[in-house]
């Protein structure tokens, strides 16, 4: 994992995407060291130390969203094969899985289930198996994802609240992962998703994205994007959800073959006229997000109060 968010002078987090490429007066939440953006067109842009990476982001010891920016669920890579196979084989074609086709440990980790309406026994893709796949709906999606961020939310809090109880020497460290949490809580959270069709000089296209500023102020830039490829461009609007972003790299994920890069722009994608109408179901089956309390408070960046005590 990445680390996305550097500490500037009034000891405010920072993410990667709101400063420019190269060497920054951010400082690494966890060791001080000077911070570098590195933000090319190949690797997920990410703060890299100036000098020697210290041993919590070169072990990758900090939190980060689940099923944000990794899909594989942990899966060893002889698992995730596995998986695959098992989907191409049965669950795209809506099959019961023979069970002797099954990886034991695949069921173990809650990426199969017993179909109990099978005789012999057989199994089934349970929502958390689809996720590596990318088949599992939108909607699906944010109701196996939504528990499980504030679950983790809730594990850092009682981890800080413990140390501070037993003064552990380790407080420093859980407080930066709480507050590094938080923040990409409230960066996911602050964000509108948004899907776009895109008539040019050549062709339709489609593109995903999120914004936290008004979404005709994202398209005047995406207008001045395309205009160094095509000679027209007019973009409709065909959705948007509030305090979505947790969707976008997911949706990037499920749809990634019909990926259509633009040069350097990679968020672009064809569809035919058939799946483009899933597509739509797809987004406009999500339920419309509600901000818990906490959730509220991350947005309105308060302090957690198991900080504050």
């Amino acid at each position: 994992m990445w680390l996305k968010f550097g500490v500037n002078s009034d000891g405010n987090l920072v993410c990667i995407e709101d400063v420019s490429r190269g060497k920054t007066s951010l400082t690494c939440p966890y060791c001080s060291s000077g911070l570098t953006a590195k933000k090319g067109k190949i690797k997920e842009h990410h703060f890299a130390h100036n000098h020697e990476t210290c041993r919590r982001i070169a072990k990758g010891e900090f939190p980060f969203l689940p099923f944000y920016d990794n899909f594989n669920i942990n899966l060893s890579s002889k698992d995730l094969e596995q998986l695959k196979l098992l989907w191409k084989e049965y669950g795209s074609k809506n099959y019961p899985i023979d069970a002797h086709a099954c990886f034991p440990s695949l069921i173990k980790a809650g990426m199969l289930r017993k179909n109990v309406y099978t005789v012999p026994k057989a199994y089934e893709f349970t929502h958390l198996g689809k996720i590596p796949v990318g088949a599992l709906e939108l909607m699906h999606f944010n109701e196996v994802q939504e528990p499980l961020l504030q679950s983790k939310l809730l594990k850092l809090e009682l981890s800080v609240a413990h140390a501070k109880h037993k003064n552990s020497p380790d407080l420093s460290y859980m407080l930066t992962d709480l507050q590094l949490y938080r923040a990409q809580l409230r960066r996911i959270l602050s964000c509108s998703l948004y899907f776009l069709e895109i008539q040019t000089s050549k062709s339709t296209l489609y593109k995903i994205g999120v914004t936290t500023r008004p979404i005709q102020e994202r398209i005047a830039e995406i207008k001045k994007d395309l205009f160094s490829y095509h000679q027209t461009v007019t973009p409709v609007v065909l959705g948007s959800w509030n305090h979505r972003g947790n969707v976008e790299k997911y949706f990037k994920h499920r749809y990634q073959n019909f990926n259509y890069p633009i040069g350097s722009l990679t968020e672009y994608y064809k569809f035919n006229f058939d799946d483009i109408k899933s597509v739509l179901s797809d987004l406009q089956q999500m339920k419309p997000k509600v901000l818990s309390p906490v959730e509220i408070d991350i947005l309105e960046n308060k302090p957690s109060l198991v900080i504050m005590q």
